[in-house]
């Protein structure tokens, strides 16, 4: 892992507004972080957390209020970083009637490939991902696992220095999501940065240097993984404790920790005893039924 920073975070801040230009949600408070080349860097934190704000912000999708965001050295909107960043976002929006390759090649025309280099790196793509045998199929006819193989490959299609990754492995079968991580680590290995915002905790904890987990637009936890865990504790022990302790200091607008004790399964099951059939109007449907001669005579009775 290089030293240099790939991604520099200070002081960034964002709040949505209504028509009125009044405070609606404070979605990202006042964050800070760095990512150095070669460090594949996760986002965590409940629904709701900043998180996918955050990455719009590095992406230069949305403007922060306040701070500054440096990626490779540019501003995030700047046209020169752009081709250097690859994006696979959480829902896959690729042209339902192109095929997986010719997919791949319409992306690939916008980052200038010639037609020889074109090929050779759909071709690649493909194989990487698990999906030469279906190159031909259209889009639309994937299954939510083959959507998310073909949508990584359009993130890697323009060899990116910085690979965002937002819930990747949604949908993927236990081997889809082995052959993910193994793919990651390879990146890896070849010098990419990478980011990834994922709920799979145990699959972060494989693949991550470094975490850090948002509660209401904050960050309560940064910092190498080794580091922040203790002997014989997981990821997921560590994020649910950070996360309790957060949500017992301050309110947030996102998703909390839903009330177990709430009564109202009770309640419907009480409902229900209560709304049933009594035996004396049964017996009265099951008598007065003009057809029931018919029906016995059918079935033999």
């Amino acid at each position: 892992m290089s030293d240099a920073l790939v991604v520099d975070v200070r002081e960034i801040s964002k709040t949505f507004r209504d028509f009125w230009m009044r405070p609606k949600v404070k979605a990202v408070r006042n964050i800070n972080f760095t990512i150095k080349q070669g460090e594949i860097f996760g986002l965590l934190g409940p629904n709701g957390a900043g998180k996918s704000t955050t990455i719009k912000m590095l992406l230069g999708l949305l403007f922060p209020d306040r701070g500054q965001i440096s990626i490779l050295g540019n501003h995030p909107r700047a046209n020169a970083v752009k081709k250097f960043i690859g994006y696979m976002p959480e829902e896959s929006y690729l042209y339902p009637y192109l095929s997986a390759e010719e997919t791949l090649r319409f992306y690939g025309k916008i980052f200038g490939y010639s037609s020889k280099s074109l090929q050779i790196r759909v071709d690649s793509l493909l194989e990487m991902v698990g999906l030469k045998g279906a190159s031909q199929r259209p889009i639309g006819e994937f299954s939510k696992g083959m959507a998310r193989r073909i949508a990584l490959a359009q993130a890697l299609m323009n060899d990116p220095q910085l690979i965002i990754l937002d819930e990747p492995t949604t949908g993927m079968d236990p081997l889809g999501n082995r052959e993910f991580k193994e793919l990651i680590l390879h990146l890896k290995q070849k010098g990419k940065t990478i980011i990834i915002c994922s709920h799979l905790l145990s699959d972060m904890q494989d693949l991550c240097d470094t975490v850090a987990i948002f509660y209401g637009g904050t960050i309560v936890s940064n910092g190498a993984v080794k580091d922040l865990l203790s002997p014989n504790q997981t990821l997921e022990d560590y994020f649910l404790s950070v996360v309790d302790d957060a949500s017992a200091k301050f309110n947030t607008g996102g998703a909390k920790v839903g009330d177990l004790t709430n009564s109202i399964f009770e309640q419907s099951t009480a409902n229900a005893k209560e709304a049933s059939v009594p035996a004396e109007v049964d017996e009265v449907l099951e008598t007065n039924d003009p057809n029931q001669d018919v029906i016995d005579e059918l079935l033999g009775n």
